[in-house]
């Protein structure tokens, strides 16, 4: 490998590195991935690929918890951040239960997979586009900052993130605030056509729809859209689009036209995917791959100029204090991923890209002591803060059937409220009461303990489990410095390299969004005479809050974003518009960490769409 002169060097397989790696080979450069991972499913083709997916599948089924990491290797020499290690946290009392080291004041509570593929293995799925004005919440509402970007500069970069994960959806759905006509553009449309919505979805959404609620004096009536998927359906052949293509002439990627199915490609071969089945296990694994994953792209690279060396942890970004460029990237290479015997080695290259987690970024630059003259590396922690209302209907509605979710209520992702408080997307679950209370195994067990046995069991479960009905407010966090990633030799992984180091906390902006939710909630299961059965404990839940004297409790929706985000000037951010370090300009960073604002929608296609735009500007560099 070291004799090999490599073009770029990427830290990490999952979306971002899968995007840019393959349109980097694409366009004729020599490409290094360094992924901290095991092999499986990365570097195998046809069969070895698909049984090398059965073999999470089967680690699920055996998994007593199906947690979003429950099918992946736990490799202690490149651990994951797991929600099964999160704990509710004692006033100044640290946690060091799992990878991370949680010093509160409360736990954040979103994980990811280090592995091939990244956390695209246990995504939802959702695709949808940030709006006009998450791009510039400063200069609207007063509140955080605006990125250096607009929607509009980011457009062509969404289509191409639409085209590469295969989006399936139905662009006449997508009602949401504050939009032009021309948000999609002139008769744009999904590569697929629309995941069918569910039986659950049509029963809530027929009293829920053009519903006029109250919150704060105001009225406003509610929607529900259908949600965009990252999963096989049917191609769309009124879809435009064939393949992303790099113009050296113009120094830019481009979408090229094609006839109608030529796009994509089979949508039925059992070992790249097939057509969705409606299986409600998206989280954390799709039986049949019919959901995206970040493999499926690095299938697409050219492979000629494509090396991927696995069981490589990236300890250090080696920095010339002289010209501050890069000149490599340390790493430590394990055989045996329980234990801490490892090889060292350096991988050479004329551009750097660091595409981990957003967490995983920031530790390297700190323990690199690189680009932090802003001070900003790490800092600006954020994640979708979820809180969930369930209830019981008066009819049977069938849940567990089809993905998390297919349809979602928009009303409240934009608006002048977010002067006050956040904004928030509320999708309605298709879950059931599995994430709030464990359902269906902890019906069963109460039930069990009620002495139900045989026929009474299965009628009781038939009537309880067919009637539960989830909402979830998905509310945006705004930046805070303080809530940020540090390291601290004190806390190490078994190769002696550092463990993130957590403080996190709510603001008030916030937690007047849970109040403004809740109250919303209150209304929908009102108008679909839901009876309610939210129960947020300040005993057991972790992260458990109080506002105006009523407790709320959030989860993690697994949505890692900030700690090195672009901005207007290096006083204030880690990278400019280009993704490039301010400190170092052969050094990119990739990935949500670069997000300076997370709006309301799913961050992957926005992640995605930026991973477009940094793999044109590292060519314009490499052909400069």
């Amino acid at each position: 490998m070291e004799s090999i002169q490599y073009d770029v060097v990427i830290v990490g397989s999952g979306i971002s590195g899968a995007v840019i790696a393959k349109t980097l080979t694409l366009a004729g450069k020599r490409v290094l991935i360094l992924e901290a991972g095991l092999e499986a499913g990365i570097a195998l083709e046809g069969e070895a690929a698909y049984n090398a997916y059965q073999n999470y599948l089967e680690t699920f089924y055996k998994a007593p918890a199906k947690a979003p990491n429950s099918p992946y290797p736990d490799l202690k020499d490149a651990p994951s951040i797991d929600v099964l290690d999160i704990v509710k946290l004692q006033p100044g009392k640290t946690s060091t239960k799992g990878y991370l080291v949680q010093k509160g004041p409360l736990p954040f509570a979103s994980d990811c997979v280090r592995g091939p593929g990244g956390t695209t293995l246990h995504w939802l799925g959702t695709t949808l586009r940030m709006l006009p004005n998450d791009f510039k919440m400063k200069s609207v509402y007063g509140q955080s900052i605006d990125w250096p970007i607009s929607y509009d500069d980011l457009k062509p970069y969404y289509q191409m993130a639409e085209l590469e994960i295969g989006v399936s959806g139905d662009v006449h759905d997508q009602n949401y605030p504050g939009i032009t006509p021309d948000f999609f553009g002139q008769q744009y449309v999904f590569p697929m056509k629309k995941i069918p919505q569910s039986y659950l979805d049509a029963v809530i959404s027929k009293k829920t729809n053009k519903l006029k609620v109250n919150l704060h004096g105001k009225t406003y009536q509610l929607s529900c859209i259908s949600t965009p998927q990252g999963r096989n359906s049917v191609p769309d052949t009124d879809y435009p689009y064939s393949k992303i293509v790099w113009n050296n002439r113009e120094k830019k990627l481009k979408i090229e036209h094609a006839d109608p199915y030529s796009n994509l490609p089979s949508l039925w071969d059992p070992y790249t995917g097939e057509r969705c089945e409606g299986n409600a296990s998206c989280v954390p694994i799709c039986p049949v791959q019919a959901k995206y994953n970040a493999l499926k792209t690095l299938k697409k690279a050219d492979q000629k100029n494509l090396n991927i060396l696995t069981k490589a942890v990236v300890s250090k970004v080696i920095i010339d204090d002289k010209t501050q460029q890069v000149t490599g990237i340390a790493y430590k290479r394990y055989t045996n991923p329980g234990e801490p015997e490892h090889t060292t080695g350096l991988a050479t290259a004329h551009v750097y890209v660091l595409a981990a987690s957003a967490i995983e970024n920031a530790k390297i630059l700190l323990a690199s002591d690189a680009a932090n003259s802003s001070d900003q590396v790490g800092r600006n922690l954020m994640g979708h803060l979820v809180m969930l209302t369930w209830g019981l209907s008066k009819e049977k509605v069938y849940p567990y059937r089809g993905p998390g979710s297919t349809t979602n209520i928009p009303t409240f992702r934009d608006g002048d409220f977010r002067s006050e408080h956040a904004a928030w997307i509320s999708p309605i679950d298709n879950w059931g009461w599995s994430w709030p209370v464990f359902s269906p195994g902890s019906d069963v067990s109460t039930a069990i303990a009620n002495g139900l046995f045989g026929k009474a069991l299965r009628t009781h479960i038939n009537e309880v489990v067919t009637r539960q009905v989830l909402l979830h407010f998905e509310v945006e966090q705004t930046p805070d410095p303080d809530n940020r990633v540090t390291i601290d030799p004190e806390y190490v992984d078994p190769l002696g390299n550092y463990k993130p180091v957590i403080n996190y906390n709510v603001g008030d902006y916030m937690l007047k969004a849970f109040e403004a939710a809740k109250i919303v909630s209150d209304q929908i299961f009102a108008a679909n005479d839901l009876e309610d059965h939210t129960v947020y404990n300040p005993v057991t839940d972790p992260d458990y809050v109080v506002y105006k004297g009523q407790g709320y409790t959030f989860r993690g929706a697994g949505h890692i974003v900030g700690t090195h985000r672009m901005g207007f000037t290096k006083q204030d951010s880690v990278v400019n518009k280009e993704q490039r370090c301010w400190d170092h300009s052969n050094l990119f960073l990739a990935g949500c960490g670069n997000m300076p604002t997370l709006g309301t929608s799913n961050p992957t296609l926005t992640m995605t769409a930026l991973a477009f735009s940094a793999a044109e500007n590292i060519l314009k560099q490499l052909e400069h």
